[in-house]
């Protein structure tokens, strides 16, 4: 943890000098809020998933009509959390142009300068367009919104893990622990 205007804030989970634009395939792990068993439960070594489990599985398998640069790996859910693959499989979507000007800015050159400060100073924190933080944060929205319809104490955790696949045999081996992912579940403890 590091300060931040003088209050401890956590380092980022993301491998420095990445751009999660980039073409590739990433490993993907999202929690529920205290991994409570929100989706459903594991009988006889197969998921059966309850209604928010199937609005989980639901919105995964839109991401890329929401997202069109992505294909979709191997996938599960689990009784509290997702595993699944997303492959960036093109380059980057074309930035987004920036806000034309209304005329309605003041006028003096301290604000002006203060203003572009402040935007410049987001723009490098907030999550980019078309990067798999920002499909991760449109998923936990959806699945969030349409499951706060019925279970209002639905909630993920803050944040997810990311592996970065660097060859076909991390891949499969990844796709493989997916895949087997409930046949591994001990109903006696929560695991990952």
């Amino acid at each position: 943890m590091t300060l931040f205007k003088n209050k401890y804030r956590i380092e980022s989970a993301r491998l420095l000098n990445w751009d999660y634009r980039w073409p590739g395939a990433y490993f993907i792990t999202i929690c529920t809020k205290d991994r409570a068993h929100y989706f459903g439960e594991i009988i006889n070594a197969e998921m059966i998933c309850n209604e928010m489990g199937k609005l989980a599985w639901d919105f995964w398998q839109e991401i890329p009509a929401h997202f069109p640069y992505i294909a979709l790996g191997a996938f599960v859910v689990m009784p509290d959390h997702i595993h699944g693959v997303l492959i960036i499989r093109i380059d980057l979507p074309e930035e987004i142009p920036p806000l034309q000007s209304s005329g309605s800015e003041i006028q003096t050159m301290q604000c002006i300068v203060s203003d572009q400060f402040k935007n410049q100073k987001m723009a490098a924190i907030s999550p980019k367009a078309g990067s798999i933080s920002t499909i991760i944060r449109s998923y936990k929205s959806a699945v969030s919104k349409h499951i706060h319809k019925f279970h209002p104490g639905f909630a993920w955790q803050p944040r997810f893990h990311d592996h970065i696949i660097r060859d076909k045999i991390s891949y499969d081996n990844i796709q493989h622990y997916i895949i087997s992912n409930p046949q591994k579940w001990d109903t006696g403890k929560k695991r990952s």
